[in-house]
């Protein structure tokens, strides 16, 4: 019996502060990650139907490496939003009555390890990916007279602005990511 009453004890305060921190924490991350993901994984296919094959095919010379790493850290981006999700499960298993079935705490700080590990990837490989672009634009910018240009392949396109712009939104996408991941880890660790 007394083993019964150990696997049915009411939550601590600081697990039902946790569970809250999680829900929260989850919530916010995963659907900022997911409407600015969206934004830029639109982006990025619309660059990317331009780059194959319109009238700036030449114009895109240079920015290959910037839209492989905008669908890299678009990538990684799937997989931060997964692990936001997870914060919402391991604050609803938080809950549950038994504590043999609720998640450890080493356990969860290492799932909150994982998803801030991997928003900072994605965030390195974007911001070398805005790096590369905004170093083709400025080269093109300054490259160009103000004058009447010949060949427009030398002129700053749609194209090139495209990446830029999903570039920045995976940025701040993965910034509110690890933003979420640190509060986690703190609010967790005290």
């Amino acid at each position: 019996m007394n083993d019964k009453s150990e696997l049915t004890a009411p939550l601590s305060a600081r697990v039902q502060q946790a569970s809250t921190d999680l829900r929260w924490a989850g919530r916010i991350g995963f659907w900022v990650q997911l409407v600015l993901g969206v934004i830029s994984t639109v982006t990025v296919l619309f660059s990317i139907s331009i780059f194959i094959g319109g009238e700036e095919n030449a114009a895109a010379k240079g920015a290959e490496f910037a839209v492989f790493c905008a669908i890299c850290s678009l990538i990684a981006l799937v997989v931060g939003i997964y692990f936001s999700f997870r914060y919402m499960r391991i604050a609803e298993l938080l809950q549950t009555p038994s504590s043999a079935q609720r998640p450890n705490r080493a356990d969860t700080i290492g799932v909150i390890r994982m998803g801030l590990t991997i928003n900072l990837v994605g965030m390195i490989v974007t911001i070398v990916g805005a790096e590369a672009i905004v170093g083709i634009v400025l080269a093109k910018s300054l490259a160009n007279p103000p004058t009447i240009v010949e060949d427009t392949s030398k002129l700053v396109n749609s194209i090139d602005l495209l990446v830029i712009q999903a570039n920045t939104n995976t940025i701040a996408a993965h910034f509110s990511g690890i933003v979420s991941s640190l509060i986690l880890l703190n609010r967790i660790t005290r």
